[in-house]
């Protein structure tokens, strides 16, 4: 059996993708007004975006146990895995990459390893998918791992929020940042370098943002052939008219393109608006 590949619950992959691939998908747990929920198990997308569109507004997320990472690799490793790669989103964002590393010491480094993407959403899933086709081509552990950290250089992801509040509520971006973008009643444009959210570019307006986000996601392209990634949270037609406007730039150097909504634990740090783009520039 070929090496194991791990993944947790904000990586939005399709869910055929998931299947075809065997994947192993670990859920973060999403708390929504006190309703507790694993995402994409007991809580959805239309869930987060119920409770961040009324009144009243409590909302948390939290990382899987290492138990939970440890049972799920001895159970690969006893069904014939020759060894576990596990990647998580962001360090920066979460602790699911720590929780991961202590269960690989409790199990054996030398059987399990884990990959920060440095990302989330398909910044997290190329990554993954980069692992899973080495797996398959007979890769050994450490080629696994290997191909995953290659794809995490070689993955941008930017994205467009109505607010900074929701992302300073969850501790991902400080408060001066939030009340700036406030005062200043900007369209903050978000991208991750080295695993944090930093305020990459302000505009006035969404059409303005989604115009923004193309022109970043083709600069990021550069002259590579690329696969595309596209999330929202209720804004379908965004994300409509950025993979539309993202085909017609990135012509015939573009190949594989997703398009998802975005779980309920990105929900809860972005706010209902969003609208991402992930670029993976292939080897």
């Amino acid at each position: 059996m070929p090496v194991a590949v791990v993944t947790d619950s904000t990586a939005y992959l399709p869910a055929e993708l998931v299947r075809a691939h065997r994947l192993t998908v670990i859920p973060l747990t999403v708390v929504l007004n006190g309703a507790e929920g694993l995402e994409g198990v007991e809580t959805s997308p239309e869930d987060a975006t119920r409770v961040l569109s009324g009144r009243r507004v409590t909302v948390s997320t939290s990382r899987p146990a290492p138990e939970q990472f440890a049972q799920v690799y001895r159970e690969l490793l006893a069904a014939g895995a020759d060894g576990v790669v596990s990647v998580h989103l962001s360090a920066e964002l979460s602790g699911t990459v720590d929780a991961a590393r202590l269960a690989a010491a409790e199990v054996g480094d030398d059987r399990v390893a884990v990959v920060d993407s440095r990302s989330t959403g398909m910044g997290l899933g190329f990554p993954v998918l980069a692992a899973v086709t080495a797996a398959a081509q007979g890769a050994d552990l450490s080629g696994v791992r290997e191909a995953a950290l290659d794809a995490v250089d070689r993955t941008t992801i930017f994205f467009y929020v109505d607010t900074l509040e929701f992302l300073r509520r969850g501790g991902r971006i400080n408060a001066a940042e939030a009340l700036l973008g406030t005062a200043l009643s900007v369209k903050p444009i978000m991208h991750m370098p080295d695993g944090a959210i930093v305020v990459r570019d302000k505009v006035r307006t969404a059409s303005r943002g989604v115009a923004r986000l193309v022109d970043l996601a083709v600069e990021a392209a550069g002259d590579a052939e690329v696969d595309l990634a596209v999330h929202h949270l209720a804004a379908p037609q965004r994300a409509d008219q950025l993979l539309a406007t993202l085909t017609e730039r990135l012509d015939d150097r573009l190949h594989d393109t997703y398009v998802s909504e975005a779980g309920a634990v990105v929900a809860a740090h972005a706010g209902p608006g969003l609208a991402c783009v992930v670029v993976h520039r292939r080897p």
